[in-house]
């Protein structure tokens, strides 16, 4: 059931953005823009449709949250893998965007990708006045200076840092880092159901941590094949991530009750969640 309604919101969100997409132009950030939304997992979209789908919300109004989200992310991925920042030169096994064209293409694909996220929220299909306003002013919040650019700038911080990190400060990192882009879903579906996101964001939270510990467990153990992307990167460098605090086993064990924690969560909706419950044990059995 999960497998196939994951696959099922893949293809629509991946539709969406082609249609949505095609009626830019031929140009270069335009081609670009269509290069970086290719492909993923698309795990921050289905978050949006699933907990759209708990309040009875059609997919064909969720679809632009779940595009302005895999928007924003992939943006987020395009300006990451930049010499500048993460310096990589794949990305979902194919030729990052500054190495298929260059540095500049890049930074304007991203940027346009992130207004373009907003764009479709602002779409009348989008939701009401006050649901639109809203998910414009969350998501902005998710995705900026209190957000993950916040997260961001902490990781490029702590590269220079005299001292690794601690299991707090790296916890609070990829909160804003990872986690703020995933708990936006969840809150859209709320916003979208007119319902109380309390829940849904507790469920959140502990995904997006255990979505970033189980990032880390596959940078040691993973298959750069299947990852379409270079590991090891962060212990190479010597950089302090939950492996190497926590130990691999610890890590897993913390990965583990997250998932518990997450699941526990969802109790209030009974049987309609059980597609966010085997996302939350995906996050940690993934291999890419």
């Amino acid at each position: 059931m999960f497998k196939t309604a994951l696959a099922e919101a893949q293809g629509a969100i991946g539709d969406f953005l082609i249609q949505q997409l095609a009626r830019l132009g031929d140009d270069r950030v335009s081609e670009g823009m269509r290069y970086a939304t290719n492909g993923g997992k698309r795990l921050r979209g289905f978050l949006v449709m699933e907990t759209a789908g708990l309040f009875d919300v059609p997919p064909a109004q969720s679809l632009f949250a779940a595009g302005a989200v895999e928007c924003v992310h992939a943006y987020s991925l395009v300006h990451d893998d930049l010499p500048c920042m993460d310096d990589d030169d794949l990305r979902r096994g194919q030729p990052t965007v500054h190495k298929k064209w260059d540095e500049a293409t890049a930074v304007l694909v991203g940027d346009a990708l992130q207004t373009f996220a907003f764009e479709l929220l602002a779409r009348p299909d989008a939701g009401d006045a006050a649901q639109r306003i809203e998910l414009v002013a969350t998501l902005a919040q998710a995705s900026g200076a209190e957000g993950m650019v916040l997260g961001q700038a902490q990781d490029i911080a702590a590269e220079s840092a005299g001292a690794p990190l601690t299991l707090d400060q790296i916890t609070e990192l990829q909160g804003n880092k990872t986690g703020r882009l995933i708990e936006w879903p969840a809150m859209a579906g709320a916003i979208l159901g007119r319902e109380d996101p309390e829940a849904l964001l507790t469920y959140a939270r502990a995904i997006g941590l255990a979505f970033q510990i189980a990032d880390d467990i596959l940078d040691i153990e993973g298959d750069a094949d299947k990852a379409g992307k270079a590991l090891r990167k962060d212990a190479d460098a010597g950089k302090a991530t939950f492996v190497s605090l926590l130990g691999l086993d610890g890590a897993k064990a913390r990965a583990g009750d997250l998932v518990d924690e997450a699941c526990a969560a969802l109790s209030p909706y009974g049987e309609r969640a059980q597609n966010l419950q085997a996302l939350a044990r995906y996050i940690i059995a993934r291999d890419m």
